[in-house]
């Protein structure tokens, strides 16, 4: 039996130091640096693939596995198949349960009734946030997302010249700093096309 820590943060400029602290008593830890709604976490599926049975798998909080219950429960369900338990470090600790089978019972509820709880203040952040969005586009405040760029933009269209003469999309990002997707974006929003596509 192994512990092993989990530990993710949404972006490559968030630091993954706290919970690498709090996870320092575990055997292996991986981490990733991607968002919990993406679907390719390279370090989460090889944690997955490392389980052994009797494993436990430890995160500092459930949002660092994943951010919808949906994906939590499917998770939760590989970790289990693996003969696996799953240890969350800010939800209360079940070490004085001496018999397996109700630490682990007691341990899956509280689980359950985290992820409905997050998922429905999720829920309500949404709602929220529409009807704050209704009431200003109503009262004429609402602007919606600035423009990152406009089509005149000398970057963007250096980037427009670059994807012309061939460059992948993630070459046109290493060479003028626009995210892949950003410019993805722009080049479909201007009909920005080529014949000869590399990607």
């Amino acid at each position: 039996m192994a512990k092993i820590g989990y530990a993710r943060v949404s972006s490559k400029e968030q630091n993954l130091d706290r919970q690498l602290d709090a996870l320092q008593d575990v055997s292996k830890v991986f981490s990733d640096k991607a968002s919990g709604q993406a679907t390719e976490r390279p370090q989460l599926q090889a944690m997955l693939t490392y389980l052994r049975e009797g494993d436990i798998v430890v995160v500092t909080e459930l949002d660092r596995l994943g951010r919808n219950n949906k994906e939590l429960t499917e998770l939760m369900n590989q970790i289990q198949q693996k003969g696996a338990t799953l240890e969350v470090l800010n939800l209360p600790s079940m070490t004085g349960i001496e018999d397996d089978n109700l630490r682990r019972l007691i341990n899956n509820l509280m689980i359950e009734l985290y992820k409905y709880q997050a998922e429905s203040e999720r829920k309500r952040i949404r709602e929220r946030q529409a009807q704050g969005i209704a009431i200003a586009k109503q009262r004429g405040r609402f602007k919606g997302r600035k423009k990152k760029y406009s089509f005149e933009d000398e970057g963007l269209q250096h980037a427009f010249d670059l994807y012309q003469q061939g460059l992948t999309e993630k070459e046109i990002e290493r060479k003028t700093g626009i995210n892949r997707t950003t410019f993805r974006r722009y080049r479909q929003k201007y009909n920005v096309v080529r014949e000869d596509r590399k990607e």
